[in-house]
Formats: C-alpha cells, sequence, structure tokens
C-alpha cells in the first residue's frame, strides 16, 4: 500500500475537494482519497504507486493544477497493525 500526498492548487471550498476526489477515482484504482482545500492538498491511499504524470492526466480539464506529488509506503495503523 501507498499513501500519495498531492499538493493540488485551484481548491477553494468543499464542493472543489469532492470534485477532486471523484475526478481521481473515476480515473486510478484507490482505497481512499481525501482532500483539504485548507490545507491545498489530497491524501490518496492505494495499492500501486502513484505518479505525478498519472494524477496530473486524472486532473486534467478540471481546473486544478498539481503542484507537487509525495509517495510513500504506507502501513495501515490499528490494533492488528503489524510491528
Amino acid at each position: 500500500m501507498y499513501k500519495t500526498t498531492v499538493k493540488i492548487d485551484g481548491m477553494m471550498c468543499g464542493m472543489c475537494e469532492s470534485h477532486v476526489n471523484d475526478a481521481i477515482r473515476a480515473k486510478m484504482s484507490v482505497k481512499k482519497v481525501t482532500s483539504s482545500h485548507k490545507n491545498g492538498e489530497t491524501i490518496i491511499i492505494s495499492k500501486d504507486e502513484l505518479t505525478k504524470q498519472m494524477l496530473t492526466a486524472a486532473l486534467d480539464g478540471t481546473g486544478y493544477n498539481v503542484m507537487s506529488v509525495t509517495c510513500e509506503p504506507y502501513e495501515k495503523k490499528g490494533l492488528f497493525s503489524r510491528k
């Protein structure tokens, strides 16, 4: 699993967050997507590693711009997580 943090320019409100989330879900296979217009970022949990090129293509034509992408291995935290 991977956690991808995407800095996005153009999100101004809760509807913008929803549009970004929907655009990403429509173009890629992801487990979870959460956007914050206040932080200007989207956090994605996915099985596969995502690239800036993939995310830029997913948001192409939406009016939102991918500024940067950081992808790192992700391990779910919880009662039964491995140590």
